[in-house]
């Protein structure tokens, strides 16, 4: 396992969750209901859909190299132009009901479908698949991109008014998508240069 790769995707999975609608779910989940509980359904709900991303990442891999660079590159521009156009904005309608209790299991399991639901098909499970295709080290990317969405959701329930108070969201978003237009230069180059 490189640590190398875990590091680069713990990074760009970071930048990229922050303004994402689950840390604001994290954030009103873990306002609301006990911070431990909500934690656990919501790192379950990222390992799930962090497993999917690599499987995906690795029938991706499948491909000819320069097509996955091209791909990857492709899909880091969409990613930098959802975040600068899209980011920021207000939950798009992923609810569900609310625990009528505040037991463990009633809690967690809402927490984990909120995220598990909102999380599907997201930019960072697609980023974390362009990098499962891109590096040929599953645990790293996988490792990575589950730290960095545990991190964003635990400071999301712990802290994230916080945060907003010292860090525009529009720098975090700019900040990320910066990060993602390098990330889809380079994989553009490697294609075209082979």
């Amino acid at each position: 396992m490189s640590l190398t790769v875990a590091a680069i995707t713990f990074g760009i999975v970071f930048l990229s969750e922050l303004p994402d609608k689950t840390a604001l779910a994290s954030l009103m989940l873990g306002a609301k209901y006990r911070a431990g509980y909500v934690f656990a359904g919501i790192a379950a709900a990222f390992a799930l859909q962090v497993g999917i991303a690599l499987v995906a990442g690795h029938l991706l891999s499948l491909l000819p190299h320069r097509w996955v660079e091209g791909v990857t590159g492709v899909l880091f521009l969409a990613g930098a132009a959802m975040l600068l156009f899209h980011g920021g904005g207000d939950e798009d309608g992923h609810e569900t009901k609310e625990p009528t209790a505040n037991s463990f299991w009633k809690v967690a399991g809402a927490s984990f479908v909120v995220v598990a639901i909102a999380e599907f098909g997201d930019l960072t499970q697609i980023m974390t698949a362009n990098l499962a295709a891109k590096y040929a080290d599953p645990l790293a990317v996988g490792l990575g991109a589950w730290l960095a969405l545990c991190a964003v959701a635990g400071i999301a329930i712990l802290g994230g008014q916080k945060l907003l108070k010292h860090v525009p969201m529009k720098m975090i978003i700019r900040v990320a998508a910066g990060v993602m237009v390098l990330m889809a230069g380079f994989s553009i180059f490697q294609a075209i240069t082979g």
